[in-house]
């Protein structure tokens, strides 16, 4: 494992150790600790990997980089072995496009170390690098495409600011309550994907054991954000009262999309964005990925902000929320 401190490359050694794997988490260790089992090679991927390492032979390698060389380095390393590459659905070149792997247009590859800071535009751009790559050179490999990742020890705040919400709802009137008033954003039936990361740990480990091969879009099912809402709401214990705020009026009270300060978390605006989660979910649950129900990932997420209140949350605060709701 190319990582294995934080979120999803931790949750792969998880499921890897927990199955009985030997592995091996190469990374500089900055950001978090390895879990317990696994072995620690402290790697800086900017620099040239450490000859004592790049002589072992692995059965299997998983990589989540972004950044072209370290992944070129890595292929260069570990050839022979069956690769899973997580990339994402930021290499498709136009966001109103659902169209998937063979269909979809990717953006045009950048092979160079671009800062992460550039935007999602120079981040697809640089995981199409990486893919072409991986693609050319390994014997063997599967790239997986995930579009918004969630569950507990995410460090993003995005899915987390909805179970957070509702938190603040069973705190302040009670749990189970109704009648409640919650902002929701955008249509009702705008869809949204998302995917756990415990599940597409458990999906990738399963990609490197049985050596499968191909391109998917890890996604879950493109469900409308009225449902997803009312299953963070059933997995939490709240039943809110929805009021829904459409995107220009959003626009109007300089609420922003997706993340960041007074963002609501999970809307994007439409058309523009109507692609981005409507991915065809259908190849990957066929080679495997099992998502569990929002509902669950929900409640976790619950227990996860209340034993860890550190934890990183992002979006409207509760006295901007307020305001918006006293304004429309």
């Amino acid at each position: 494992m190319l990582g294995g401190t934080v979120f999803l490359s931790r949750a792969v050694v998880e499921v890897a150790l927990a199955r009985g794997h030997d592995v091996v988490a190469a990374s500089r260790g900055r950001s978090g600790v390895v879990p317990d089992g696994a072995r620690h090679v402290v790697v800086d991927r900017d620099l040239e990997l450490p000859t004592a390492l790049t002589e072992e032979r692995f059965d299997a390698v998983v990589d989540v980089s972004r950044t072209p060389s370290h992944v070129r380095r890595a292929v260069a390393a570990w050839p022979d072995a069956h690769w899973v590459f997580v990339s994402t659905i930021n290499v498709y070149a136009d966001d109103a496009d659902p169209a998937g792997p063979g269909a979809g247009r990717l953006r045009e590859p950048e092979s160079a170390d671009v800062d992460p800071a550039s935007g999602s535009e120079a981040y697809g751009a640089m995981k199409v690098a990486c893919e072409q790559t991986v693609r050319d050179g390994v014997g063997s490999f599967a790239v997986v495409r995930p579009g918004l990742i969630v569950g507990p020890d995410d460090p993003s705040g995005r899915f987390a600011y909805w179970p957070a919400r509702m938190r603040r709802l069973a705190d302040g009137t009670g749990r189970g309550a109704a009648g409640a008033e919650v902002l929701a954003p955008g249509a009702p039936d705008d869809l949204v994907q998302a995917i756990d990361v415990r599940d597409l740990a458990a999906w990738v480990v399963d990609l490197a054991e049985r050596r499968v091969a191909g391109v998917f879009d890890a996604v879950g099912p493109a469900t409308p954000i009225r449902e997803v809402l009312a299953a963070v709401a059933r997995g939490c214990g709240v039943e809110p009262r929805w009021r829904w705020v459409d995107a220009a009026r959003l626009g109007e009270l300089d609420v922003r999309p997706w993340s960041g300060d007074r963002s609501v978390p999970l809307w994007l605006p439409r058309p523009e964005y109507d692609g981005l989660a409507a991915h065809d979910a259908g190849p990957a649950l066929v080679a495997g990925l099992s998502p569990r129900p929002v509902q669950e990932t929900a409640r976790d997420v619950l227990a996860w902000l209340r034993a860890h209140p550190e934890a990183p949350v992002t979006g409207l605060t509760g006295d901007e929320e307020a305001e918006v709701l006293r304004l429309v």
